[in-house]
């Protein structure tokens, strides 16, 4: 197979040189509009409209099975983030090496969302949920390693707060959104498919244009080289960049635990209907969305003023913690307001700086298409293992209180990592 090396092309800009400022401008918007999009239809069907759908198809223990859907879609996820940013790395086509990805990836991922709306089997929905991550997967990786090889060094945290606020603010319009098609979750499922395939699109058609590097150097390699490549994991002098992952990991894992199952935790812990839990979610994701915003326009640039990382992380952390420990204590409706609110503020800053902080502790930038592929394991990585951690909690102890210590316990370990990276202030 022919592949190019996976240097820079000289065309596709080097973030070092600096920019015209235009050019940044659209990099930060196109990163917003695009990461907002996704997260909307994301979050649409992962923390509303598939629970929902489980339970109105009359599956015996949904809980259980979102539980193993969402496991084994990170799972999958992990292996094709790792393999499609190393993919793009070495892909030369006249649009670049970045662009084809998450073109064609937001076709599969808008196509396969609808489709999950439409089997009346749980195994129905696991799969075409699952293949729609193909496509998912198609978009992140590539869109990810823009950040290291073509945003000037100097707004990579302003992009990278661009890039997280997206996705808190998305999320909380996602649950809003969601909240909305609760009783008519086909059709909910069509508008997140419609918001997937535009966050591909409409981010492309927003960020300066990829260059062609079809003169790009090419070199031949079997398949089971590429392959080997792919998924090798950074090994020399990447330890705070495993440390940034177990930081990753860790949030992510408390996050997963604690909002992927609001609607059963309403329902089930708090002792709210259907519609009821709808209109509180529609509550948190509102405030979630203000308090978000809020932070992550304060810590992205305060962390390129101060050319800082580490300190605005480790307090994000701290405030995610103290939002579920108000939900623990709290269990009522009031409780998991101030978990919107607390935590939500928390997440909205830890979003804001964690690329930035991710690609700063790249070994190697070359690679930096592969490299930030493993860093996106984290992220499967904690939905797999906050899944998997929820499911056998309620499963062992019968509902959800315990939860929340669990997930308290994950935001420390985040914590802890971001503390003992050593490269980044």
């Amino acid at each position: 197979m022919t592949t190019s090396t996976p240097a820079l092309a000289a065309n596709n800009g080097n973030p070092q040189t600096g920019k015209p400022r235009f050019e940044s401008v659209r990099y930060i918007i196109g990163m917003f509009i695009y990461n907002t999009l996704l997260y909307v239809g994301f979050t649409m069907v992962g923390s509303t409209l598939m629970p929902q759908r489980l339970k109105d198809i009359g599956v015996a223990n949904p809980s259980a099975l979102l539980g193993t859907i969402n496991g084994v879609g990170a799972v999958l996820s992990m292996f094709i983030n790792v393999f499609i940013g190393s993919m793009s790395d070495r892909t030369r086509s006249r649009f670049g090496r970045r662009t084809p990805w998450i073109v064609s990836g937001a076709v599969i991922c808008g196509l396969c969302f609808y489709l999950t709306g439409l089997p009346t089997l749980g195994v129905g929905v696991g799969i075409a949920y699952c293949v729609s991550l193909i496509g998912l997967n198609m978009m992140i990786a590539p869109i990810t390693a823009i950040l290291s090889d073509r945003v000037p060094e100097k707004d990579r945290g302003t992009a990278s707060a661009a890039f997280g606020g997206g996705a808190v603010i998305g999320q909380g319009l996602g649950n809003l959104l969601a909240a909305q098609f609760v009783a008519n979750t086909n059709m909910g499922f069509a508008v997140s498919g419609i918001t997937l395939l535009l966050a591909g699109w409409l981010s492309i058609a927003i960020l300066p244009r990829e260059q062609s590097n079809l003169e790009t150097h090419k070199t031949t390699e079997p398949i089971w080289k590429v392959l080997v490549h792919a998924f090798t994991p950074p090994i020399k002098g990447a330890s705070d960049f495993w440390k940034a992952f177990t930081c990753r990991t860790g949030l992510l894992v408390a996050y997963q635990m604690i909002t992927a199952y609001q609607l059963y935790i309403l329902e089930d812990r708090i002792g709210q209907t259907k519609t009821q839990a709808a209109g509180v979610i529609a509550t948190m994701s509102i405030i979630t969305m203000v308090v978000s915003l809020v932070a992550t326009l304060l810590s992205g640039p305060i962390s390129d003023i101060i050319k800082r990382r580490k300190p605005p992380i480790i307090f994000a952390c701290t405030l995610y913690a103290v939002g579920i420990a108000l939900a623990w204590f709290i269990p009522t409706t009031t409780g998991m307001l101030l978990f919107a609110g607390v935590a939500g503020f928390g997440y909205g800053m830890y979003s804001a700086i964690d690329q930035a902080l991710n690609v700063d502790v790249l070994p190697n930038k070359e690679n930096a298409g592969k490299d930030l592929g493993f860093i996106n394991i984290a992220t499967c990585a904690g939905q797999a293992i906050g899944s998997v951690f929820t499911s056998a909690i309620v499963s062992i102890t019968g509902g959800y209180t315990m939860v929340f210590p669990v997930a308290i316990a994950m935001t420390i370990v985040s914590a802890l990592a971001a503390v003992l990276i050593k490269r980044v202030k």
